[in-house]
């Protein structure tokens, strides 16, 4: 989707680029527009690698607080996981504060794969499954602060650090006036009397929280696996649960989904009450996030219109179910 965020580089300025990232110039660029925020090419270079170049927004441009140097925590979260075995596009070369460019860039092996969003496999039961497992050994690389410490945002605790990335992105309202189904002091007020569930974290751990199916590369030559997750920058270091909230979004985490029995292959996980608390927290969350980026980002109004709409109404549901869980049983 196009947005707001998103630079645009010519030929000769991606070329330039190039040759000082990694010594090479462009012989052919293509850019991938199914991201929301950074400008992402493929590149074949004059030396015959091909590689993908992900961009940071304008430094002119706000973006929401949470969104600060995302690339930064793209480029830490790839070194973990490559080193917690999960499949993820080589790191090539990370640029900050280029001089040149006036902001940041990532230089990562390109894929030669298939997005999931892109193609209908066989056996999608059993990809589901295998990226549970995956996304186990992500959630099991442990840090030293919860929250978003390239934005800033952090806490000595899950529920600290969780409440503060919640009042961040309600303060970024403040400066993007955003349709919400309740104030901002309201919505705070329903995170905060559901926070006790939270306590149960005690260890900060490395959550991905941008699964869904164009994040995922398959490698469909014979039977299709998972050949690398991809787009790691709005990581941040809290709940594993969190985790189960983008790959069923709009939706509940079952059971009987295979994305938890590969999960649980893994390591131990149980749905008790206080853990869908958990989730629904985070689903409050990340559905605030899709309401609220539209701010700065601008998308094109009618391609926005269903995610605005179905964000709106989910996130209504899922505040009641808060507002009952706070409230306990009755009689």
């Amino acid at each position: 989707m196009d947005s707001r965020t998103k630079r645009r580089l010519s030929q000769t300025e991606l070329d330039a680029l190039l040759r000082r990232a990694v010594g090479a110039g462009v012989a052919a660029a293509t850019e991938l527009t199914d991201g929301f925020a950074n400008a992402v090419w493929r590149l074949r270079l004059d030396d015959g690698r091909e590689v993908v170049l992900k961009l940071s927004p304008p430094p002119e441009l706000e973006q929401l607080s949470y969104e600060r140097n995302l690339l930064r925590t793209e480029a830490a979260a790839i070194g973990l996981a490559v080193a917690a075995g999960v499949p993820v596009a080589g790191l090539l070369r990370a640029g900050f504060d280029d001089p040149v460019l006036g902001g940041d860039y990532l230089v990562l092996a390109a894929l030669d794969g298939v997005s999931w969003n892109d193609v209908k496999p066989a056996g999608e039961a059993a990809l589901r499954r295998e990226l549970g497992g995956h996304l186990a050994r992500f959630n099991a690389v442990t840090g030293e602060v919860f929250g978003y410490p390239h934005a800033g945002i952090v806490g000595a605790t899950w529920r600290e650090a969780f409440l503060a990335m919640v009042s961040a992105l309600l303060g970024d309202t403040e400066r993007y006036p955003t349709p919400l189904p309740l104030p901002a002091g309201e919505l705070r007020a329903v995170f905060e009397a559901a926070a006790p569930a939270l306590d149960e974290v005690t260890t900060p751990r490395l959550v991905h929280f941008d699964i869904w199916p164009g994040n995922v590369f398959l490698d469909v030559s014979g039977r299709p696996r998972i050949q690398a997750i991809i787009d790691h920058e709005r990581a941040f270091w809290g709940d594993p649960l969190a985790e189960f909230v983008t790959p069923t979004i709009f939706g509940e985490l079952t059971e009987d989904d295979p994305l938890l029995a590969g999960y649980r292959e893994v390591t131990p996980l149980e749905l008790t009450p206080t853990a869908r608390t958990r989730i629904d927290l985070y689903r409050a969350y990340l559905y605030l996030i899709l309401l609220v980026e539209n701010g700065p980002r601008q998308y094109p109004p009618d391609e926005y219109a269903r995610v605005r709409d179905r964000a709106t109404a989910s996130l209504g549901d899922v505040l009641d179910r808060l507002v009952r869980a706070s409230a306990g049983p009755v009689g």
